[in-house]
């Protein structure tokens, strides 16, 4: 995922966050990617984790991988806008890296797991307008086919990622937008269309 945003959106007045969020596999990282590329003056908050890097991941891009140690240190710090733990592993959100994006006049989007997005619904993030988007395929089968597919975890862990995802679907209608992305492109539509609607509504 890139963070060279055009500069069409520069200078005109403090960004928006649109957080999006869904069970693992739903395709969010597919999605945002196609829609950073088509979308100017939007980038892309990378998140912390302290799980492994997958094979096909990049180092900075996808996620800025650190040990445990360094990610409790980071909450010591209070270096994090919201963290939480999934399947053992810590995801957090860097603060100062989404504030200083939204006060040059830049887009954020956001990839959080369910429960650290309910966790920011709860706290908010101060001055920053946040929009929350719920992504996730239209049944639990397809979810687990594209686990899977992946051909990265045993099948205890895929297992465990279904009981949770089936959790994070009940928290679906506490989200301000659901895109269903059974289709690529269709998804991909969706989201830049409420981003875009917006943009221009917080224009007016």
């Amino acid at each position: 995922m890139s963070n060279s945003p055009s500069d069409s959106r520069r200078g005109i007045g403090r960004g928006l966050a649109f957080v999006v969020t869904g069970p693992s596999g739903a395709g969010k990282n597919s999605v945002i990617d196609r829609v950073m590329a088509r979308l100017p003056g939007l980038v892309y908050s990378v998140s912390y984790t302290s799980r492994p890097r997958r094979p096909t991941e990049v180092a900075g891009e996808d996620y800025v991988f650190v040990s445990q140690e360094q990610f409790v240190q980071r909450i010591e710090d209070g270096d994090f806008l919201e963290h939480v733990t999934y399947l053992d592993d810590h995801y957090g959100t860097s603060k100062s890296q989404i504030e200083g994006f939204v006060s040059d006049g830049l887009d954020v989007i956001l990839n959080i797991e369910v429960k650290g997005a309910k966790t920011l619904q709860q706290i908010g993030m101060g001055h920053i307008k946040v929009l929350y988007v719920f992504l996730t395929p239209s049944s639990t089968k397809e979810l687990e086919s594209r686990l899977r597919k992946r051909n990265t975890e045993d099948e205890l862990k895929i297992e465990r990622r279904l009981e949770v995802a089936k959790q994070e679907m009940l928290e679906l209608p506490c989200f301000d937008f659901l895109v269903i992305n059974d289709d690529l492109e269709t998804a991909v539509q969706e989201l830049a269309a409420i981003i875009t609607a917006e943009r221009i509504r917080v224009m007016r």
